[in-house]
């Protein structure tokens, strides 16, 4: 063999090999680019859902809860409904909530503005899971301690 054919035989396998990394590198990019492409078309997130829109309030009458020490609350909810739920909601798992909530705790605990407004909110949020967005707020209508 000669260099010449040596030589031609070497440009032809630098050549083959250098072919197969081009198309490796295109494998890759395109493999790449089907992968953002399916995350922004499915998998990527729609951004915050839209809040449900409020429908009626439903009042529920008072309920007393014993609180600690010999003492008892009286407490009035109302709750406010989503649009979806319509005008009837069934109040007796909010009143079970809010008798869970709300037993045994100090009277002194409950005086405080800051403690209310945090089970307030606590509230909410589990009568939000309990109704499964139908109930989206609760209000307040008696709140008596003795």
């Amino acid at each position: 063999m000669s260099v010449v054919d040596m030589k031609t035989q070497e440009s032809e396998q630098v050549a083959a090999k250098g072919g197969k990394k081009k198309l490796i590198i295109i494998v890759v990019v395109l493999l790449l680019v089907a992968g953002v492409g399916a995350y922004l078309t499915v998998l990527k997130p729609k951004g915050k859902a839209k809040p449900p829109e409020p429908g009626a309030v439903v009042k529920m009458d008072a309920i007393q809860i014993n609180l600690a020490d010999d003492h008892y609350l009286k407490i009035g909810i109302a709750l406010q409904a989503s649009k979806k739920a319509g005008e009837e909601v069934d109040g007796s798992k909010a009143l079970d909530k809010t008798i869970e909530l709300f037993s045994g705790r100090d009277m002194a605990e409950l005086g405080r503005k800051k403690e209310r407004e945090h089970l307030k909110k606590e509230l909410v949020n589990e009568l939000e899971d309990a109704y499964e967005d139908d109930v989206i707020g609760v209000y307040f209508t008696d709140f008596v301690m003795q």
